[in-house]
């Protein structure tokens, strides 16, 4: 323990900590992740990290890059952490802007090194791929020093989301009052919970299987840095802080926030064939089920006739899809139903 902060223990990792985590002020620089292959026979992929650290208090762990090509997380981090002193902060922020840096260096949502897809590999291995030894890093050094974690993503280059918070549910299926105190300071107007459809192996979900308070969020994606994506996520970073008490005040809250979740059948509608999508609604319409949510043609048959695609449940877009040419199986939109912020059924997963 130093200046009040605890010490995360580096010990059974084979990442290098190139930056100071305890002392008060802010620091920066990176964790060194050893892999030889053609490109880097002998040297190391840094991940960069960044720290402030102030008077005593919780210490709140800020991830983003987890896909390489989602843009807004990273970008709101590091102007956090140019925004802010260590005089302004009661406690620790540490902060991975890019965390699967070698994806974020590629451009691609997984990594180059080994095709690892972090947000499916959590808690990870020390002894295992470059992307599980990331995983590691952060669910077994990071995580046992941290009081909650706060992990921004987008839809990345092949979709957009309406921005919102992310909050998972208890292991019981009821709603877990702490994820969903913070998603409501986080101040969008959607909040997803997070119920069966929850991946236990994303950062979210290591997370919540290790007892720690914590959101993710979505915010916009199609390959850019949208304003009002970005302004939402530093909203959002600072409404939450100061909810955690690290920061003296944030943003009034929003007053109109509302529960969607992705339950049941027919929330996920995919291109049922190759062609082309040409979409009749966009993310942040509500519509209802039977209604026309786009068409697809077919260019190699252009005399035949288009094909309809239809919701199959009520509720809000949440995601669309920012590619034309699909294949079957392809992602179109996220339908989620609205639910009551006490939940259906509270207690049990729907």
């Amino acid at each position: 323990m130093t200046e009040g902060f605890a010490t995360p223990d580096f010990s059974a990792t084979r990442l290098s900590p190139e930056i100071e985590l305890s002392r008060r002020g802010k620091h920066s620089g990176w964790f060194g992740l050893v892999h030889s292959d053609n490109a880097n026979p002998l040297g190391l992929y840094p991940i960069p990290a960044l720290c402030i650290a102030g008077r005593p208090g919780p210490t709140v762990l800020l991830t983003a890059g987890v896909h390489g090509d989602e843009y807004e997380g990273p970008a709101a981090l590091m102007r956090l952490f140019e925004a802010l002193s260590d005089a302004d902060i009661t406690g620790r922020l540490i902060i991975l802007p890019q965390l699967n840096a070698p994806a974020c260096r590629a451009g691609t949502r997984v990594s180059p090194l080994d095709g690892g897809n972090l947000n499916r590999l959590c808690p990870g291995s020390a002894e295992g791929t470059p992307t599980e030894q990331i995983a590691d890093l952060l669910c077994h050094v990071l995580f046992p020093v941290a009081d909650a974690v706060i992990d921004l993503h987008s839809g990345g280059a092949a979709s957009w989301f309406v921005p919102c918070a992310l909050a998972a549910r208890r292991p019981d299926g009821g709603l877990d009052a702490a994820n969903m105190a913070m998603a409501a300071a986080f101040g969008t107007k959607t909040v997803w919970v997070l119920g069966a459809a929850n991946d236990s192996r994303s950062v979210n979900g290591a997370a919540t299987a290790a007892g720690l308070p914590c959101i993710a969020a979505e915010l916009g994606g199609g390959g850019s840095v949208g304003l009002a994506a970005l302004g939402a996520a530093e909203a959002g970073l600072r409404g939450t802080l100061a909810h955690l008490g690290v920061l003296a005040e944030g943003p009034a809250p929003c007053r109109e926030q509302k529960c969607v979740e992705l339950a049941g059948p027919g929330y996920r509608v995919v291109a049922p064939e190759r062609g082309l999508f040409v979409p009749f609604v966009e993310a942040g319409e509500s519509v209802t089920a039977g209604t026309p949510l786009g068409e697809l043609r077919f260019p190699d048959t252009p005399a035949r006739p288009a094909l309809p695609v239809l919701a199959t449940v009520s509720g809000l877009i949440l995601a669309e899809t920012r590619r034309a040419a699909v294949l079957q199986g392809d992602f179109l939109m996220f339908v989620a139903p609205e639910i009551p912020e006490s939940g259906p059924g509270e207690g049990a997963t729907p």
